[in-house]
């Protein structure tokens, strides 16, 4: 598992959201393109899935001998929970950040995924980031 973050050091907030998906997108699909094995191409290419939301994070250094750099909160866990909710090569995202998507990057298309069960949020309506450079669309 890997994290990214946006709009923590310098201010995105008008297009946060779109880079996230893109550097997803860009994710998922060079993932796909990796081949597990070179010697063994049979073997397949890396699949990933992929989560993400928007909103407040705290941030901290922790630790003293062996320091490092760490983000807490609640979008931190939903973002978590948006990735261990994927599915294998598919992107998938709140409705709070789909909503952001829409409107910084109205190119990038969503769609709806319905009401998904989260562990420790109850019911969330999420979305798929449609992934067309994934698909040749």
């Amino acid at each position: 598992a890997w994290m990214g973050v946006t709009n923590c050091v310098k201010d995105q907030s008008n297009d946060h959201v779109k880079r996230i998906a893109q550097f997803a997108l860009g994710t998922v699909k060079a993932a796909s393109e990796t081949l597990i094995d070179r010697e063994d191409p049979a073997r397949g290419n890396v699949q990933i899935r992929v989560g993400f939301h928007s909103g407040p994070v705290l941030s901290n250094v922790i630790g003293s001998h062996n320091p490092h750099y760490t983000l807490f909160g609640d979008t931190v866990n939903t973002a978590s929970r948006m990735e261990s909710t994927s599915q294998t090569g598919r992107i998938h995202c709140s409705e709070s950040a789909a909503l952001l998507l829409r409107e910084q990057a109205p190119e990038i298309k969503t769609t709806c995924r319905g009401k998904v069960l989260i562990k420790g949020k109850g019911e969330m309506t999420t979305y798929w980031v449609d992934a067309p450079l994934l698909h040749g669309q």
